[in-house]
């Protein structure tokens, strides 16, 4: 018989024992916070009727012509969907006017940029990106290893792109910009951008986040196909979360240069896009009536907004999405008073411990929350 091996017994708790196999980099990672839901906040503050502003929504619901193809495709269930999404591919392509092989579409935009991350970082690369923005884009990275440099956004909440140029390294990856940003809702010039990209490293990706892209009016507008026709490295990302109304079925794309794309297909996932989701978003698509009052409708309320917040004599910085960034005091007492109000918002976003982030409603939601807000900051 060979040797005996010597067995060693501890005392680790089941806990630390499952901890000790895990991945050491994934253990500094805190998973997404959604926000609270409408029943939630029924149930805990015996209340009927509650205005959620809290996730960027659209206030209108989906588009009607999503809702009947949806509806359509329902006794067909049993079939898997496109593996290869081909269908809204082609739709998004007519619609953007780009060819179906730049495009590459996910479970929502939070799948594309984990995929990213996957696709493009190692262990020891770096990813900048903007501070405060979205929580995400570090979670990827922290996933694969590589290191988040975060680059403050200036006092008036734009981006100090000079900044970030100089913690550009050898190793630098990915960079993010996300325009509208979230959640200040300031957004970058078109021009801002061009320049930025002027002379980077061939070995840097600069991803343009553009969640919001279909609220934007500002003059010289980030227009993102035009670095993609100039053969830039950039990825464009784009959601049907947020103007076409259809966040529950968590569908995302990604614009770019054929070879970038082709290796996102490397890390995906078969069938990540399930039937309802693809045939929903190419039929909303296609709803041009909607879009049109949908905007209508966020600028009107954005406009109620900036008069209602005046009046009360509370600062807030202008925005180009479907939300904005308002000054309380005391972001989290403010939240948790509104809620008991009937209204839920958004705050705890780090750095910003003074703020709320209120999404634009309807008329009347956005009155609500006004109202609220009055009776809320009296008190403080």
């Amino acid at each position: 018989m060979g040797d005996k091996q010597e067995v060693f017994v501890t005392e680790l708790s089941f806990e630390e024992r499952v901890r000790s196999l895990v991945r050491p980099n994934l253990l500094a990672i805190k998973p997404y916070v959604p926000g609270r839901t409408i029943a939630d906040v029924q149930k805990e503050f015996a209340l009927q009727d509650v205005v959620k502003l809290a996730s960027n929504e659209n206030p209108l619901g989906p588009s009607p012509k999503a809702i009947q193809a949806i509806q359509d495709l329902l006794s067909e269930l049993n079939r898997y969907p496109d593996g290869a999404t081909q269908d809204v591919r082609q739709a998004i392509a007519q619609h953007i006017q780009v060819e179906p092989h730049q495009v590459f579409v996910g479970n929502g935009s939070d799948e594309i940029i984990k995929m990213i991350a996957e696709t493009f970082l190692q262990p020891g690369d770096e990813m900048i990106v903007p501070y405060p923005s979205f929580a995400q884009y570090n979670f990827g990275a922290q996933v694969m290893g590589a290191q988040v440099i975060s680059v403050p956004l200036t006092q008036e909440f734009q981006y100090d792109f000079a900044a970030m140029r100089e913690h550009i390294t050898a190793r630098t990856k990915l960079i993010y910009v996300c325009s509208p940003n979230n959640p200040t809702g300031t957004w970058a010039t078109h021009s801002d951008v061009k320049d930025f990209l002027e002379d980077l490293p061939n070995h840097v990706i600069v991803v343009l986040d553009e969640a919001y892209v279909e609220y934007v009016n500002s003059p010289d507008p980030l227009q993102s196909l035009v670095f993609i026709a100039e053969g830039k490295t950039v990825l464009s990302l784009r959601t049907f979360s947020k103007m076409y109304g259809l966040a529950g079925l968590r569908v995302g794309y990604a614009l770019g240069n054929p070879e970038l794309i082709r290796y996102l297909h490397q890390v995906r996932e078969p069938f990540n896009v399930n039937a309802v989701a693809q045939v929903g978003a190419a039929a909303a698509l296609l709803d041009h009536e909607y879009v049109t009052r949908c905007r209508e409708v966020n600028e009107a309320g954005r406009m109620q907004y900036y008069s209602g917040l005046e009046k009360l004599g509370v600062q807030y910085i202008p925005t180009q999405g479907n939300f904005l960034l308002v000054k309380v005091g005391n972001g989290i007492r403010v939240f948790e008073d509104l809620e008991r109000h009937g209204v839920i918002v958004r705050a705890g976003f780090l750095g910003l411990d003074e703020y709320v982030r209120i999404s634009i409603g309807t008329e009347e939601e956005n009155r609500r929350c006004l109202d609220a807000l009055a009776q809320v900051l009296t008190l403080l």
